[in-house]
């Protein structure tokens, strides 16, 4: 765990939780793409810089979710790295306490504010594609959080951030985050007919060959969305379809689980009603969702 691998060139990938990249754009200089989990994990990226004698000009996060921001914090204070991240993830990477606050929908309980959910803040500013060293191309991925980007650098390696899960994650839970399933669907299609040298997922293996696991998250994604239209055959409130969720793919409740999973389920639920699959009732002071 956290081996600096060379993908192809000037491209490099840090194997962890959530696999960062490394690009040189110097002799001795060096951007990141993302930055960890947390402070322990930055300081193994630290010690990675300080081993080759690089010096970190930049971070550019492809997302806010804490485990790929968690590291900014300590690395900018080291090294007065800049630290960019696209449209309204820049807020909730400047802010870190939307993101609990979002998927709770309310003020978060101390169970929701840890560095899993909650990364301390960061001096952040927007991501232009004028601010990208040269070679370094942004790719739109939109789905998993409001306005996940991926890169595209010179090598054609292509960083892939959330865009998808792996097979043995989806096999084991069944129910992926997801913020936006229409686009997230979309995102998932443009990937499955991408071609790159090398293509580099957050969560997922290395591989010369995105589309079948492209393919198999889709379908995962459809598999979801018919068990949430089934289990409404009888109106349910959005918490009786996340129990329902819950025993049907034997995962475990806490209160992580809940706002996560439950985030997502209350997306696929918004994505069901505006193409005419669901329809909503509102009695008995509940809003209850019922299968069109």
């Amino acid at each position: 765990m956290y081996e600096l691998i060379q993908a192809s060139g000037c491209s490099y990938y840090i194997e962890s939780p959530a696999k960062i990249g490394l690009i040189k754009i110097g002799d001795f200089e060096v951007c990141l793409i993302d930055s960890g989990s947390d402070k322990d994990a930055s300081r193994k990226v630290r010690q990675i810089l300080d081993a080759n004698s690089w010096k970190l000009k930049a971070i550019y996060n492809t997302h806010s979710n804490a485990d790929h921001i968690g590291g900014n914090n300590y690395l900018q204070k080291q090294t007065g790295c800049r630290i960019f991240a696209p449209g309204i993830e820049c807020c909730f990477t400047r802010y870190p306490v939307l993101e609990p606050s979002f998927l709770y929908g309310g003020y978060p309980s101390k169970d929701l504010r840890h560095k899993f959910l909650m990364a301390a803040e960061s001096d952040v500013e927007y991501l232009s594609q004028d601010v990208l060293p040269d070679g370094l191309e942004v790719i739109p991925l939109p789905g998993h959080f409001f306005g996940m980007v991926g890169f595209r650098t010179k090598d054609d390696v292509v960083y892939l951030a959330d865009s998808l899960s792996s097979r043995e994650s989806l096999e084991k839970y069944g129910i992926t985050f997801i913020y936006d399933v229409g686009q997230y669907l979309k995102t998932l299609e443009m990937i499955k007919r991408m071609n790159a040298r090398l293509f580099i997922p957050s969560h997922a293996a290395v591989t010369d060959d995105i589309a079948p696991l492209a393919e198999y998250n889709i379908n995962k994604v459809n598999e979801v969305a018919d068990k949430i239209a089934e289990a409404c055959v009888t109106p349910l409130s959005s918490d009786e379809v996340i129990r329902r969720m819950f025993l049907s793919y034997g995962l475990t409740m806490n209160m992580q689980q809940y706002v996560l999973v439950g985030s997502t389920i209350r997306s696929y639920l918004s994505w069901l009603r505006d193409n005419g699959k669901i329809d909503i009732t509102a009695d008995d002071g509940m809003i209850r969702f019922k299968r069109a």
